[in-house]
């Protein structure tokens, strides 16, 4: 009986917690879609949460691109394959590694950030103090978070994809000694505009989970500062794995 009460209590916590993410959805881009946005704080938003994060995105993404070269470079030249290097990084990179891994890093940094400021406003009773002014938390606090993430995420997936690139190149030179201009080439045969834009869209999708479950975590914040640190540990996580899991299905209905 007690593994039923919990299975049964862990399905009622499934779905109620996916019905609040839902509604605070559908409530953010209610307000977008009417342009009840705050310009002002959207754009310091995009500041915060896109531009501040863009060294620990090219760090990870340099870093990525070398080490794919580094292994294909040694198998390709090992084969006589060294004008596919190339094509490897830039397939790789630009279909899933980019999107995925810069999410997985904005994931880290902007989704705790959000949980935290929100959950602090909760347990400080800000929340309430706004509501009782009759202004919409949503609104004020989880719109201009979406819209800056949803504007920001695809710029730094583009910015992922080049240094990457770049970073591969000089890898490919270095290591095994291929051309700039073979390396080059090999990237233009292997992706195409629509390979670019499918990745695109997938950053569009990261950047509404990780601004969604961040936000969500933190205006369910309950039981004081150690509420708050259970909320920015369970955004991270959360939006980690539902990142993963999106990946896989939007990899499936678009390259499949």
């Amino acid at each position: 009986m007690r593994v039923l009460d919990r299975f049964g209590r862990a399905t009622i916590g499934f779905f109620e917690y996916a019905g609040g993410l839902t509604l605070l959805s559908v409530e953010s881009l209610g307000f977008m879609a009417r342009l009840r946005v705050r310009v002002a704080e959207t754009l310091s938003q995009c500041a915060l949460l896109g531009v501040h994060s863009v060294v620990i995105v090219m760090l990870t993404s340099l870093f990525t691109g070398m080490v794919i070269s580094l292994e294909s470079a040694q198998q390709a030249v090992a084969y006589g394959f060294a004008n596919i290097v190339g094509g490897a990084v830039a397939y790789t990179v630009t279909r899933e590694l980019g999107p995925m891994l810069t999410a997985v890093v904005v994931a880290g940094r902007v989704g705790s950030a959000i949980a935290a400021e929100l959950g602090s406003m909760v347990v400080t009773e800000q929340i309430e103090a706004l509501r009782s002014m009759g202004l919409e938390p949503a609104r004020f606090l989880v719109v201009p978070r979406f819209a800056g993430l949803l504007l920001m995420l695809p710029l730094l997936t583009v910015f992922a994809d080049v240094i990457s690139i770049v970073g591969g190149m000089w890898v490919a030179q270095a290591y095994a000694h291929i051309p700039y201009d073979q390396y080059i080439a090999s990237v233009r045969q292997s992706i195409d505009f629509t390979d670019v834009i499918k990745g695109l869209l997938k950053s569009f999708v990261f950047a509404a989970i990780i601004a969604m479950v961040g936000a969500y975590q933190g205006l369910s914040t309950r039981g004081g500062a150690a509420g708050v640190g259970r909320a920015t540990t369970g955004a991270v996580v959360l939006a980690i794995i539902l990142i993963f899991i999106s990946n896989f299905v939007l990899s499936f209905l678009l390259f499949s």
